[in-house]
């Protein structure tokens, strides 16, 4: 599970962000909301608010890119436009098997290399001391190298700086960079990310083509989201229902429009009253972004994934994406988890879904972009348990609203409209 994401001259981020899954378990409102093992307590959905182009997409692609970097990907990483520096630096924070990891590493933009790496192991005793304990620290532009096999440690110094270290150094005759290696990537492996505008659907189709106990439970979430639909397949071309002289259309939404897939996608089916109709061409737009999302949602709770969804809200009505926030919620979760951005201020909600740590602001003003919890707020800010957080978010004393002023732009129009005369052109 993610614990803490760091980043400084990254996308927006012009200054120092931190994003934390840190539960405050002074609070036990809500326990099954938290994820305990081994004294660490993790939130198990984080939900994200903020302004249309306020740095929440960007907080979604920094989780991209520590992924991508801890995967041996392309890192997709950009220096803030405002800087000067073309260093990026990053860092994670993570529970694999119990353990906390912590892996800190800095990107130049400009030479593609890593200068700076910090590797270590976060343990916790049951009063909540931590101690830290360094693996790895190579940081070039200081000079400082520290790695406890002494053989390593003679040639760190001169060893490429074109990719994190377990993928540069043999790992397999290291026993701690392998060990590094196979956390980081057993971690990183498990972060599905998706944009609600975008989403794949190569997933569920590929998980309906198998009938197995995944699929079922995939069929019934579909179910369950639409009270209209009987079922959900994917079957022979055969019994689609297609008119004879219908051709066969390309789906309205680029996230469902794969040509190499299409037949793929003409076989899944919806099932109306018996008769089975291609979901592409028939169902709503909110009916196949649940489709698509469905086997993201289930094999992410089934496996203990962790999902990563942007504008989790976009065509979805408020009632099914609090279910599936509460899915993530329940005491039957066991390690999966949420991370989200939204502007459905019905989520908002204090008193009968989320504890205060679990609601994200992104809120950007001249200086930059900052990012706090609600958790910062406290009881003589007038932020309480019990308080209508969602009336406080529209009163504005939370932060991280829009004051749009599209009422100037009617007047603009209005003003500068040019009167035609009277049978003139």
């Amino acid at each position: 599970m993610l614990i803490e994401l760091r980043a400084n001259n990254c996308f927006s981020f012009s200054e120092k962000i931190t994003f934390s899954s840190k539960a405050d378990m002074r609070n036990k409102k809500f326990a099954s909301n938290v994820y305990s093992e081994n004294y660490f307590n993790i939130l198990k959905t984080l939900g994200i608010y903020g302004p249309n182009n306020a740095g929440k997409t960007c907080l979604v692609k920094c989780i991209r890119s520590a992924r991508n970097i801890l995967l041996n990907r392309e890192p997709k990483l950009i220096e803030n436009i405002f800087q000067e520096s073309s260093i990026c630096e990053m860092g994670i924070s993570f529970l694999e098997n119990g353990r906390e990891f912590s892996y800190d590493f800095w990107y130049d933009t400009k030479k593609e290399e890593y200068p700076y790496e910090k590797f270590s192991e976060v343990n916790r005793d049951q009063y909540g001391n931590e101690k830290e304990t360094i693996w790895l620290l190579k940081d070039s532009i200081r000079g400082d190298y520290q790695y406890e096999d002494e053989e390593l440690l003679k040639v760190i110094s001169v060893i490429s700086q074109s990719n994190l270290m377990f993928y540069l150094a043999d790992a397999g005759k290291v026993e701690k960079l392998a060990e590094m290696k196979r956390v980081c990537t057993a971690f990183a492996s498990r972060i599905d990310i998706i944009d609600m505008n975008n989403i794949p659907i190569k997933r569920t189709i590929e998980l309906m083509k198998a009938p197995n106990e995944l699929q079922q439970k995939i069929v019934g979430f579909i179910k369950n989201a639409d009270l209209y639909l009987d079922s959900f397949e994917y079957v022979d071309i055969d019994k689609v229902r297609i008119k004879p002289d219908r051709e066969v259309e390309k789906p309205e939404e680029k996230a469902l429009d794969i040509p190499e897939q299409i037949m793929d996608q003409i076989r899944l089916v919806s099932v109306y009253k018996g008769v089975h109709v291609p979901s592409i061409l028939f169902d709503s737009t909110g009916t196949k972004k649940i489709a698509a999302l469905a086997s993201y949602i289930i094999q992410g709770i089934e496996q203990g994934r962790i999902l990563v969804v942007d504008e989790l809200d976009s065509s979805l009505h408020f009632k099914l994406t609090k279910a599936i926030v509460a899915m993530f919620n329940n005491e039957l979760n066991m390690g999966a988890q949420l991370i989200f951005t939204i502007h459905d201020i019905n989520l908002m909600d204090c008193k009968k879904m989320f504890r205060k740590e679990q609601i994200w602001f992104v809120h950007k003003d001249e200086s930059g972009v900052y990012i706090y919890s609600l958790g910062d707020f406290t009881a003589q800010q007038g932020v309480r348990d019990t308080t209508d957080i969602m009336e406080k978010y529209r009163r504005g004393a939370l932060g991280a609203l829009p004051d749009p002023e599209l009422i100037g732009s009617l007047l603009d129009m209005k003003g500068n409209r040019k009167e035609v005369p009277a049978g003139g052109e």
